[in-house]
C-alpha cells in the first residue's frame, strides 16, 4: 500500500503551499485507505467470531497432531465413533458457513471428537472453538480447515486398507468424502470402490517379496491427498467472491462538466469523493488479481511426473512378480516329471526284485526236498542252502536300502514342491496387490487432472475479466477528466489575464480591490481542481502500468 500513499502525496504537493487544506485531505484519505486494507482480514475474522458466540482458541499444530494420531490408532468400535464425530463436526461447520437468520454456534474442538462432552446438559450456549497458529499468523481457522490441513483423512483410509471397513464405516466415510474431496458422486464412489479392492488385496498379502507395504500405503496416501480439497483454495475462492460482491455494489460517481464553472467548496468535495471511489475500485481489483494469481500457483503443482514414476515402478514390480510366478510354475512341472520318472523306476525295480525272490524261494524249497531225500548228499545240500540263504538276504537288504533311498528322494521332491507352491502363491498375491494399486492410482490421477484443468480454466477466465474491468474503468475515468481539462485550462487562462489587467491598473479603489480578491480566489479554486484531476490521472497511470507489469510476468 506504500506506493498508493506516495503517489497521492506527490500529486497533492504539486498544488503548492496555497492549497494546504486540500493536501491534508488527500493525505488523510490515503492513510485511511491503507488502514482499511490492513484491517480487512482482521475485521472479517472478528465478524465471524462475533457471529459464532463466545471466542475460544486452541493451538493449530497440536490439533493437527491429535487428529493424525487418532486416525491411525483407532480400530473397531472406536473407529466408527471417530468417523461419526468427524462427520458431525464437519456438517456443523458447513451449516455455520451458510447464511442463517439467528446466531448459531456449536463445539468443534478436537477434544470433543474423542471425549464425552459434558456441556450438553449445561444451560450455557456452546462455544465455537477456533484454531490459531502463532508462527504462521493469519485468520483463526475452524475444525474443517484444521481437518483439511492435516493428514487425518489419509490416515483413516490407510487404516481401512489394513483393516477392511464395514457397512456403517463405508456410509460415514462416503459422507465425509462429500465434504472433503474434489469432484462429484462418481469420484467418491470410485475412490471407495478402490479402497475396498485394496483392503481385499491386503488381506491376502502376508509376506513381502519385492514390493513393500509401507511404500504402497504411501502411494495411496499421496493419491488421497491429491483428491482432497485444498483449504487455501477454498479461502481464496471465498475472498474472491466477497471482492466481486463489493465491486458489484460500488458505483463510480464523477463530477459532470456542468460543474466546471462552480468555484465553491462543493465542487472540490465532489471531486474528492469521486477520487476515493476510483482508488477504492483500483485497490479491490489489485487484491482480486493477486488472489487469482495465488490460486493459479496453488493449482500448478508438478504432479504428473511423480505420478507416472509411481505407476511405472508398480508396473515393473507387478511384471517381475508375474514372471517369477510363471517361472516357479515351470519348475513345479519339471519337478513333477522327475517325480513320475522316479516312481516308474521304483515299480520296475520292485517287480524285478519280487521275481528274484520268487525264484529263490522255489530254489530253497527244491533244495530242502533234496536234503530230506538225499541224506547222503547233505553236506552238498547244506552248502547250497547256505549260499541260497545268503543270496536271499543280500537281495532283501538291497531292496530295503533301495526303498529307503527312494523314499528319501520322494520326500525331497515333495518338500521342494511345497516350497515352490508357496512361493508361487506369494508372487501371485503380491502381483494382485500391485495391480490393484495401479488401478487406484490411475483412477485418482485421472479425476485429479480433470479437476485441476477445470480450476485452471476458471482462474484464467477470472484474470481476463479482471483485466478487462480495470482497462474499462481507467478509460472511463480518463475520458471524463479529459472533457474537464479543456474548460478548466481555458478558465485558468482567462482568470490569469484578468489578474494581469487588474495589476496593470493602479487603481486603489475598494471596488477594484474586491474584484482582485475575488479573481484570486477563483484562480486558486480552479488551480486546485486542475491539480486534483492531474493527481487522479497520475494515480491511474501508475496503477495501470503496475498491473501490466504483474500480468506480463
Amino acid at each position: 500500500m506504500s506506493w498508493l500513499r506516495s503517489a497521492v502525496n506527490k500529486a497533492v504537493e504539486v498544488g503548492g503551499a496555497g492549497n494546504r487544506n486540500l493536501s491534508r485531505n488527500f493525505r488523510y484519505y490515503a492513510d485511511s485507505v491503507v488502514q482499511q486494507a490492513s484491517n480487512a482480514v482482521s475485521g472479517g475474522a472478528k465478524l465471524f467470531l462475533d457471529r459464532s458466540g463466545s471466542r475460544s482458541f486452541q493451538n493449530f499444530k497440536q490439533a493437527v497432531k491429535r487428529l493424525e494420531e487418532l486416525s491411525v490408532s483407532c480400530r473397531g468400535v472406536e473407529r466408527v465413533q471417530l468417523l461419526r464425530r468427524w462427520l458431525v463436526a464437519l456438517k456443523e461447520i458447513e451449516r455455520l458457513s451458510l447464511p442463517v437468520s439467528e446466531p448459531v454456534s456449536s463445539p468443534t474442538s478436537i477434544d470433543s471428537i474423542y471425549t464425552t462432552d459434558d456441556s450438553k446438559n449445561s444451560p450455557r450456549e456452546p462455544t465455537l472453538v477456533l484454531y490459531y497458529d502463532p508462527d504462521l499468523g493469519g485468520e483463526p481457522l475452524n475444525f474443517r480447515d484444521v481437518f483439511l490441513s492435516s493428514q487425518a483423512l489419509e490416515g483413516m483410509i490407510l487404516s481401512m486398507i489394513l483393516e477392511a471397513p464395514d457397512t456403517e464405516e463405508i456410509s460415514l466415510l462416503m459422507e465425509i468424502f462429500g465434504l472433503c474431496l474434489m469432484g462429484g458422486k462418481e469420484v467418491r464412489e470410485a475412490t471407495m470402490s478402490n479402497i475396498k479392492v485394496l483392503a481385499k488385496a491386503f488381506s491376502s498379502y502376508k509376506e513381502e517379496v519385492l514390493a513393500k507395504k509401507e511404500e504402497l500405503l504411501v502411494h495411496a496416501q499421496g493419491a488421497i491427498a491429491g483428491l482432497k480439497i485444498n483449504a487455501d483454495i477454498v479461502r481464496i475462492d471465498s475472498e474472491v467472491s466477497n471482492i466481486h460482491q463489493t465491486l458489484d455494489k460500488m458505483i463510480l460517481q464523477l463530477p459532470s462538466s456542468k460543474d466546471d464553472k462552480d468555484s465553491s467548496s462543493v465542487a472540490t468535495n465532489a471531486t474528492s469523493e469521486a477520487l476515493k471511489e476510483a482508488l477504492s475500485q483500483l485497490q479491490f481489483l489489485s487484491k482480486l488479481e493477486a488472489l487469482l494469481l495465488q490460486k493459479k500457483a496453488l493449482l500448478n503443482r508438478d504432479i504428473p511426473e511423480s505420478q507416472s514414476k509411481r505407476v511405472f515402478k508398480l508396473k515393473v514390480l507387478s511384471e517381475s512378480l508375474s514372471s517369477s510366478a510363471s517361472k516357479t510354475e515351470e519348475r513345479i512341472s519339471e519337478n513333477r516329471i522327475q517325480k513320475e520318472g522316479a516312481l516308474k523306476f521304483r515299480i520296475v525295480k520292485t517287480g524285478e526284485i519280487s521275481q528274484l525272490e520268487m525264484e529263490l524261494e522255489d530254489e530253497i524249497k527244491a533244495l530242502e526236498n533234496q536234503r530230506d531225500e538225499l541224506e547222503a548228499e547233505l553236506k552238498k545240500v547244506k552248502v547250497a542252502l547256505v549260499s541260497a540263504n545268503a543270496r536271499l538276504h543280500n537281495a532283501r537288504e538291497e531292496r530295503e536300502q533301495f526303498d529307503e533311498a527312494n523314499n528319501q528322494i520322494l520326500q525331497h521332491f515333495k518338500v521342494k514342491e511345497d516350497e515352490l507352491s508357496r512361493s508361487m502363491t506369494l508372487y501371485r498375491a503380491e502381483a494382485d496387490v500391485c495391480d490393484a494399486f495401479i488401478s487406484f492410482l490411475e483412477d485418482s490421477w485421472t479425476f485429479e487432472s480433470s479437476h485441476i484443468q477445470q480450476k485452471q480454466k476458471q482462474v484464467n477466465d477470472e484474470l481476463d475479466k479482471c483485466e478487462d474491468y480495470l482497462v474499462n474503468l481507467s478509460i472511463l475515468v480518463l475520458s471524463m477528466y479529459k472533457d474537464e481539462l479543456g474548460p478548466s485550462i481555458s478558465n485558468i487562462r482567462e482568470l490569469a489575464e484578468n489578474l494581469k489587467r487588474s495589476e496593470n491598473t493602479n487603481n486603489e479603489k475598494m471596488e477594484t480591490v474586491e474584484v482582485n480578491r475575488r479573481l484570486e480566489e477563483e484562480y486558486l479554486n480552479a488551480e486546485a481542481k486542475l491539480v486534483t484531476v492531474f493527481s487522479v490521472v497520475d494515480g491511474i497511470k501508475r496503477q495501470f502500468h503496475g498491473q501490466e507489469g504483474v500480468i506480463s510476468r
